[in-house]
């Protein structure tokens, strides 16, 4: 199914359970060729997880005031140390074939970071940049993109975090990506003022467009969600899910 159309989708507010099992599904179905590009834009409630490189002494939080403020923590399958995501982050989850976008995981990830630094200089005149041996975008010695991806029969997984108006409370919680002697930061701290949160969403979604060169078609949440359930069922009664 090549193409160079990337369907987008806003989940809003979803819990980080719900909607890994959903990029499980559409990875499925992308490795299926029964669908193409996919780009999932959302929010999670508060939430700490953990990838493959993860050390437990990174999560600095009791777990019983994690779980009295009901922060949950989630062992996930892709690459990293710890993080965390809440409300007023996007978080993007791209799905993406790259046996069509060319089989280097390097250059996805530096594009992946090439999104948030374009669309910083472009729209707020911030210099963001890379930190040479850390991944994720940079402005000075503060992450204000976090980066964690997978990659399964060159089908892309996991995504990126972009700090809005993240509550930096949240990152006391731990040791942000396994790193004690850099900071993080948000739009909001550096502009000084709330951002609008579906202003950057487009600003993202527009901005990974003309990175990766592809031609975004956002699609209605409901719809996007019959027809997972309808391949995923079309799959299961051919032999192929």
């Amino acid at each position: 199914m090549g193409t160079n159309k990337l369907t987008t989708v806003k989940l809003g507010l979803m819990g980080y359970e719900e909607a890994l099992a959903l990029q499980m599904k559409i990875q499925k179905l992308v490795s299926l060729n029964r669908l193409s590009h996919i780009l999932l834009i959302l929010e999670h409630p508060p939430v700490i997880t953990m990838g493959s490189g993860a050390k437990l002494e990174n999560i600095l939080a009791d777990p019983e005031f994690l779980k009295e403020k009901g922060i949950e923590i989630f062992k996930t399958g892709r690459g990293g140390d710890v993080t965390y995501h809440g409300p007023g982050q996007i978080v993007g989850y791209p799905i993406l074939n790259l046996n069509e976008l060319g089989k280097d995981v390097k250059a996805y990830v530096r594009k992946l970071e090439e999104v948030t630094i374009r669309l910083l200089k472009s729209e707020y005149g911030i210099d963001a940049g890379r930190n040479s041996g850390f991944t994720g975008v940079w402005v000075g010695n503060e992450k204000i993109t976090a980066i964690g991806c997978s990659v399964k029969r060159w089908v892309t997984m996991h995504g990126f975090a972009f700090n809005v108006n993240t509550d930096m409370e949240g990152f006391a919680l731990i040791h942000p990506c396994g790193i004690i002697d850099k900071g993080v930061t948000s739009l909001k701290n550096i502009m000084g003022v709330t951002q609008d949160m579906q202003k950057n969403m487009d600003l993202v979604i527009d901005f990974f467009g003309k990175t990766f060169h592809l031609e975004c078609e956002a699609m209605d949440l409901q719809i996007f969600l019959n027809k997972i359930k309808e391949l995923t069922y079309e799959c299961e009664q051919t032999g192929l899910a």
